[in-house]
């Protein structure tokens, strides 16, 4: 176990190193990055824990917040399907599913899938000094996003475990027009707000197997900057640690098959905006109902997060209700099963 915790201790040092160009840098972060829909969370376990997910064991999910965490599913093959409620109407939905081929032997692979339902079309305009209303409608068009990844997971031991997720993101935001000359010309070219680009999670999970104690870390969103136009950006590249534990087993020295009541907190460095802490709590009774809550510092529209859980016969559904400020509430479905 010493030199596990050693190696665990080792790659995490050298994933910080090799992103400190990133992390360290020194500027005010706002709105910076783009496909913002790959830093949404559509899992209801891990949004009523405010999203402290990372230290947890996620299952097929896990590929969402920490591809480690995949390595540790139950059965032979395991699927989750999530359903987002999210703010102005938008519908943000995501499915994964593990295969464990010869008992994780082989490691576990996973597939992933997002898509945005962006609701009702949206009216375009531009800018025309030449019509009394100082605009031109350029007609009706509905954006799109979407998001296919291929993980995989392996536990290298009984206590250290690492992962991967690759993905290809795809987003179209429709036409603009462009002025090419002198926009009090009103002279303008029609281009296509199409782009597409791969990204690459990774991370790292580490069960102490002392009283629950787990520590996770993850890199999600690292890609290359992307281009509309003359503009250009990067993914939501988020950097985050964490560790969770169960509060009873710690206190008592023990685990207890009637509940259990597991704290998760994390911190995570963001690309495009200030740094958060999320502090989770889990309390579930007779391994089959959960009632969880969340927190997110240093956040102005995020409130206290809510779920519950249910796990029987083998099927697993949780709810989450996140209040969001002056934007409305975002309430989020997840059902999971394994074989």
């Amino acid at each position: 176990m010493k030199n596990t915790f050693k190696n665990f201790c080792t790659l995490t040092l050298c994933l910080i190193v090799s992103l400190s160009s990133v992390l360290a840098e020194d500027r005010v972060k706002l709105a910076q990055t783009g496909f913002q829909f790959l830093s949404v969370s559509s899992d209801a376990e891990a949004a009523a824990l405010g999203g402290a997910a990372t230290s947890r064991e996620m299952k097929s999910s896990g590929l969402f917040f920490n591809p480690a965490t995949m390595a540790h599913i139950d059965g032979s093959i395991e699927f989750s399907a999530s359903m987002n409620q999210f703010i102005a109407g938008i519908n943000h939905n995501a499915f994964s599913v593990a295969f464990n081929p010869l008992g994780g032997r082989l490691g576990v692979l996973g597939i992933t899938f997002q898509n945005v339902d962006y609701g009702d079309k949206i009216y375009g305009t531009i800018v025309n000094r030449l019509d009394p209303k100082g605009y031109t409608d350029t007609g009706e068009f509905s954006p799109t996003a979407m998001a296919i990844g291929l993980g995989y997971a392996k536990r290298l031991n009984s206590y250290f475990s690492v992962g991967g997720h690759m993905k290809y993101a795809n987003q179209d935001l429709g036409n603009s027009m462009i002025p090419t000359i002198d926009d009090t010309l009103n002279v303008s070219r029609e281009v296509s707000n199409t782009l597409e680009t791969t990204a690459a999670d990774f991370g790292t999970y580490f069960d102490t197997g002392v009283r629950s104690i787990a520590f996770g870390m993850s890199v999600r969103n690292y890609s290359k900057e992307v281009q509309y136009v003359t503009e250009s950006f990067q993914l939501p590249l988020a950097f985050t640690m964490g560790v969770s534990g169960d509060i009873f087993e710690l206190l008592k020295g023990e685990s207890s098959s009637v509940h259990k009541l597991v704290v998760s907190t994390e911190m995570t460095h963001f690309r495009a905006h200030p740094e958060q802490v999320i502090v989770g709590l889990d309390y579930q009774l007779l391994d089959t109902f959960a009632f969880r809550a969340g927190y997110v510092a240093n956040n102005y529209e995020d409130d206290i997060s809510f779920g519950l859980g249910i796990n029987k016969f083998g099927l697993i559904a949780d709810y989450a209700y996140t209040p969001f400020g002056l934007l409305g509430n975002v309430q989020r479905v997840t059902v999971r099963f394994s074989l």
